[in-house]
Order: structure tokens, then sequence, then C-alpha cells
């Protein structure tokens, strides 16, 4: 008996020890079955594949997930490489992601990382100064006594004449020196665009965009966008080869024309060629009679050459005489004689638009040369901050640029060891950022002293710039930067949510070789996302697109 009620006592203190140990793990499972149906996040079914949206960090929402998936795997580019990283402006979590920490070209979408670090480092008012230097001034007859150097600091607006908005010319700088005495110049006109230390042209770029005007050199001289037009028109008389015309009128830009006109409905067979490292401009083909005209944009190589050509131009016109003839030099010679600004006398100068109307020019039209000068300036002013970790060379303006952006990303907390930042206006195929990157470069320029300013430098859905045709169902709630490559599409900004918040995203398309193009899955997408929190059915958007 005795021994039967110590097993019945032993056997009591097992079972209350045993529901002593589950009874927090069943409270708990309690608990989850009452809050489960409460949360606004579904997480049932298996986790999600790379390729597919990963879970939500906060509110809601499964039926953004399905919808984005959706848009993307019943269209025409469901095998390419989608990134795209969703997060609110108001706390940073993420609202959606797909592939958000994996690398892609960004193509013009790196515009955002040039032109945000840039308005933040050296300000909205920061301007550039192109001046007129001699070693002496002019005598009392006028005369100037040796060459006439005309510097350029990277301003990306200088212009050959002055136009009705912009003052920043050469005919300025020619007036401002005949008012101030000067008649006749000795020596030469030299175009000196030693102010930037690097390569032209990107790291990365193909040798086939640089013909094209959004493949200009990024020259510390620039003049006109640093490009031509040509045009093609129909002949003025029957039998006559159709007309080509070069905007240039200096000659500096040389056309060679083989071209003529043939039946009415033959096809039309145009080429176009300038080369690398001339200015020589051929153009052939056929042109069938009763067509329309053609025009292209053309870069200009060596564009400080071309802007001493001009200034003679344009002195002349003042009434000034040169005996000598237009120069070129960079920053290709031993530090020691390049052209010192301190050791010489400044004789006019002229001031460019401020770096805030220049970035919403940049963005809103997503212009290339404006971008690369942008970045070269950022490390030519902030570069000396930076130690040199390139023996054996001269780092050039444009790399000491990105590294700047670098340490502005990490100061801001965003990891930078896996990017790939080669130039400022995302040509070079060489550039890789992630979506998450840039959603939160967009969230850490967002709130800074430049942040709205910045945001109105983007374009506005169905408003102006490079969305003027697009996401018109949703108008002036996209602010955001578009970009385009060969087999690339992308769009990062900001979007008003129909909930009232501000949401921050990165849409990025790479590996598109399908016809068509993946802009109009991008837009969806986006149309997607203006419905935040409670979703209707989206269709695919009509829009009408000319991107860069």
């Amino acid at each position: 008996m005795t021994i039967e009620l110590r097993g019945v006592r032993v056997l009591l203190r097992i079972i209350v020890v045993v529901l002593f140990l589950l009874a927090p793990l069943l409270a708990y499972r309690s608990f989850s079955a009452k809050d489960q149906p409460l949360k606004r996040v579904a997480n049932a079914g298996p986790p999600a594949s790379p390729s597919k949206a990963q879970p939500e960090s906060r509110q809601a929402s499964t039926t953004l997930a399905e919808l984005i998936d959706q848009a993307i795997n019943q269209s025409p580019f469901a095998n390419a490489r989608w990134g795209i990283h969703v997060i609110s402006s108001t706390d940073g979590q993420r609202l959606y992601s797909r592939n958000g920490d994996k690398l892609f070209t960004p193509a013009s979408n790196m515009k955002l990382y040039t032109t945000a670090v840039a308005l933040d480092l050296l300000g909205a008012d920061y301007q550039w100064r192109t001046s007129v230097y001699a070693e002496a001034h002019p005598d009392a007859t006028g005369t100037l006594r040796g060459n006439l150097i005309l510097y350029g600091r990277g301003a990306p607006d200088l212009v050959s004449v002055s136009g009705k908005d912009n003052g920043n010319s050469l005919s300025e700088l020619a007036s401002s020196l005949f008012q101030r005495g000067l008649r006749r110049v000795t020596g030469n006109v030299i175009g000196d665009a030693s102010y930037f230390r690097g390569e032209p042209v990107g790291d990365g770029w193909l040798w086939n965009d640089l013909q094209w005007y959004f493949g200009a050199e990024a020259s510390a001289l620039s003049i006109n966008d640093n490009e031509v037009d040509v045009s093609i028109m129909p002949p003025t008389k029957t039998g006559d080869p159709p007309g080509v015309r070069l905007s240039d009128t200096t000659g500096f830009v040389r056309l060679v024309p083989s071209i003529a006109t043939v039946k009415t409905g033959e096809r039309f067979k145009l080429g176009i060629q300038r080369g690398l490292s001339n200015n020589e401009v051929r153009v052939w083909g056929e042109f069938p009679s009763g067509n329309k005209g053609y025009g292209a944009q053309l870069a200009v190589y060596n564009p400080a050459l071309w802007s001493a050509r001009l200034f003679i131009d344009v002195l002349k016109k003042q009434g000034v005489t040169v005996d000598g003839q237009a120069e070129s030099r960079d920053w290709r010679v031993p530090g020691r004689e390049r052209f010192d600004p301190a050791h010489n006398t400044e004789l006019a100068f002229v001031m460019s638009r401020s770096l805030l109307e220049v970035t919403r020019a940049t963005n809103k039209k997503s212009i290339n040369l404006n971008a690369e000068l942008i970045l070269r300036t950022l490390g030519r002013e902030r570069g000396p901050m930076l130690s040199d970790s390139t023996p054996g060379r001269e780092r050039g303006d444009d790399e000491a640029g990105t590294v700047i952006i670098r340490l502005w990303l990490a100061r801001a907390g965003i990891p930078t060891q896996d990017l790939a930042l080669h130039d400022g206006s995302g040509l070079s195929r060489l550039d890789l950022v992630t979506p998450q990157a840039t959603a939160g470069l967009l969230l850490a320029i967002s709130r800074t002293g430049s942040g709205q300013l910045f945001r109105e430098t983007l374009p506005l859905s169905g408003k102006d710039g490079t969305l003027q045709g697009r996401l018109r169902t949703i108008e002036s709630r996209v602010s955001a930067k578009t970009g385009s490559l060969t087999y690339d599409n992308s769009l990062s900004g900001y979007i008003l949510a129909d909930s009232g918040e501000t949401l921050v995203f990165s849409i990025m398309c790479n590996d598109q070789t399908a016809p068509g193009s993946s802009i109009r899955v991008i837009d969806q997408i986006a149309a997607i996302l203006a419905q935040y929190p409670t979703f209707r059915s989206i269709k695919p958007p009509d829009s009408t697109h000319s991107e860069q």
C-alpha cells in the first residue's frame, strides 16, 4: 500500500512538472490564435523564392505583393531581372521588396546619386565661374600683347550667344572685354579645360555612344551643350540631292555628305558617323522623294577648342581683332606647367545658373552632360578632403566624385561595399546599384535641408520632363527619375498614395530582351503603389515615352 501511494505521488509530481513547463507554450499558442485574425500582414504559405516579393515589415500586404508579382509574371517581361524596393517615408519601414538587395544597372537613375549628394554638399546656390585671363591688362591703345585664356570651371550652361534667359555666354564676355578697352589680341585665344583632371568620357561608356549628344565629353570648358544639329532636308528641285546642314557655322565640324534622292515609295536609308577623334561627319544613304526631313544631334569632339573658335568669332563681331588662332589645352601636362589663375590677371568673367536650376534641368530632361559636369565639380570642390589612394597616377575628379558619393551614403547608413559607381549620368554599363540603396538614398536626402528642393527637380507624372507622357491617371502624384538603356529600364522616386502617405520606391528591370518595353509594366506597378493600402483592379496604363 505504501509503495502504491509513493508511485501515485511520483506520478502526480511528474504531471505537475510537465503542465508547468507546457503552460507558457499553450498560452502563447492561444494568444497567437486569437491575435492572428487582427493582423494586417498575412504570412501564410511557403517562404517566397528569391525572385518573388519578400515579406513586408509592416502594414499589409499580401495584396500588394500579389498585385506586383502578377503585373510582372503575366507580362512579356517575366524572364527579365526585376528589382523593387518600397519603403515608407514616415518611418523607413519596408512595405515591399523583390530582389531589393541585388545589383542592377540603374541607367539614368544614377543621376539621383549625383544630384542629391551635390545639392546637399555644394548647396542649391552654387554657381560656376567662367573667366578670361591674360598675363597683363591691355595697354593704352587697347592692345593685349600675348595670349587670351578662356578658362572653364565646368559650367553646364555656357553658350556662345546670350539667350532670353541665359546670360552665361561668350558674347557677354566679349562685350565686357570691349567695354574695358580691349581692341586687339596679338597672340592666340586658348580654350583651357585643365580645371578638371581625368578623362572627359565616363568609365564604361560604349564607343558607339560617343558620337551622339548623350555621349558628349564632360569638358571643364563646355559650350552649347557640346553638341551640333545635323539636318537632312528634302531637295528644293527635282533631281537634286537632299540638303544636309549643320548648326555649327564656324567650320569646326566638317560635313561630308553622300546622300541621293530616290523615287517615292522606296525605302529611306540613312547613315551618320562622326569620327571618334575628330569632327568629320559623314552622312550617306537614300532619301525618297516626298519624304519629310530628318534631324540628329551629334556630340562635338574637343569642345574646349570649339569654344576658342567660337570666342574668336564673337570677339571679332564685337570689334576686337585677334592676330592668332584658336588653341586648346587640358590637364595632361606636368602639374607645374598647368595654367594657374592665381598668377594671371582676370579680365572678365560670367556666372552660371545656380546648381538647383541646373539640377532641375538635369533630372527633368535627363541630361547626361550636366550630370557628368556636376560629378566632376563635386570631386574638384570636395576632393581635397580625400586621401589619395591611387599611387602612380593622378585621380580624376569624376573618380573623386564617386568616392564622395560613397562617403555620403555610408554616413546615411546605406551599405556601399557592393555598389559600383563609375560615372554621374548612368550611361556607363559598369554602374551597379541596388533598389534598396536607391530607396535609401531618396529617403536620406528627403530628411536633409535640401530634400524638398531635390524632390522638385524630379519629373512629375503626367506633367513635365520625361514623365510628361506617362502615368497620367495619377497625374502629379509621382516625382521620380526615369532611366533607360538597351535592355534596361528604371523608375525611382516618391509617390503619394491614396492613404495620404508618401512612399519611397525604386523599380529596376534589367535584361529585358522581349519585344516592346518594360516601361509599361513599371508604370503599372507605380499605379498599384498609388492605391496603397487598399487596392482596386489595375489595368496596364497607356503611356507615351521618349525617355532617356
